[in-house]
């Protein structure tokens, strides 16, 4: 029995998040199918990150273990052929049994992309959620640096999350404007259900002048979701990277970085 990493990338618009359920369209069901075609047996994954409904991912990373031997190129080009165009897998390689997904993920890193203008855009309207009123990216940049290092991040998690302890350690929260083009990066060791849009929906509440910087440190010690901010919609939400230990040698993808921040641009 072997055990095989891939990397995986999806458009989410139109499926309810990773996980597989019944009645309802999932990534994973999705991948599984085409990668059990490919094996000729049934493959069950197991991923870095759940994705909420309508997120989407650039590297979202999972693993299974066959008894089928196949090459890279096989695992790839076979499953591939069998996926939607919105679901591709952009890498795949054998990795030891030692190697898991989610518990031996170093890190994670989300990215949320705001379209701040007057004017929606038909284009954008799947990846970016549109803000008409204008945003102050150095306020909301002063209130981020409130949620960085570890804390309890009970204001910040769905009522419906089910993780056993609310500390979560974000190594660092960017705000950064590039045009029309405000972006969100957090990077943390693990999320809780709802984190990364919800921090969003504060942030961009401080951007509009609604509330200041300083809600964010006051929101993180109240420990409590119901008092605060509305939680940002899922199309502008982005699993954009996970890092492993380097002796287990998963493609880092670099250059796919460089050329979806161009496009972004």
């Amino acid at each position: 029995m072997g055990r095989i990493a891939v990397g995986v990338e999806y458009e989410g618009t139109g499926y309810h998040g990773w996980q597989q359920q019944v009645g309802v369209a999932s990534i994973q069901q999705e991948v599984q199918r085409a990668l059990s075609s490919v094996a000729d047996e049934p493959v069950v994954l197991t991923c870095a990150g759940r994705t909420d409904a309508g997120v989407h991912a650039r590297a979202q990373v999972a693993h299974f273990d066959t008894q089928a031997i196949r090459s890279p190129r096989a695992w790839v080009l076979g499953s591939n052929s069998a996926l939607p165009p919105e679901i591709n897998l952009r890498w795949a390689c054998e990795v030891p049994a030692a190697f898991h997904a989610r518990f031996g993920a170093l890190r994670r890193g989300y990215r949320y992309l705001i379209l701040n203008r007057a004017l929606r855009s038909g284009l954008a309207a799947r990846r970016a959620w549109c803000v008409y009123q204008p945003l102050d990216e150095q306020a909301m940049q002063a209130a981020a640096h409130y949620l960085e290092g570890e804390h309890d991040f009970s204001a910040f998690r769905a009522a419906e999350c089910q993780a056993h302890s609310p500390l979560r350690r974000i190594e660092s929260l960017r705000v950064w404007r590039m045009g029309e083009w405000l972006h969100i990066e957090i990077t943390a060791n693990a999320f809780l259900q709802h984190m990364v849009r919800n921090i969003t929906g504060l942030l961009v509440e401080v951007g509009r002048g609604n509330v200041p910087p300083e809600r964010a440190r006051q929101q993180l010690e109240s420990r409590d979701r119901r008092l605060w901010a509305a939680t940002a919609p899922a199309q502008g939400l982005c699993f954009w990277r996970v890092d492993y230990p380097p002796e287990f040698g998963l493609p880092d993808d670099s250059a796919m970085i460089d050329t979806l921040t161009a496009l972004q641009a």
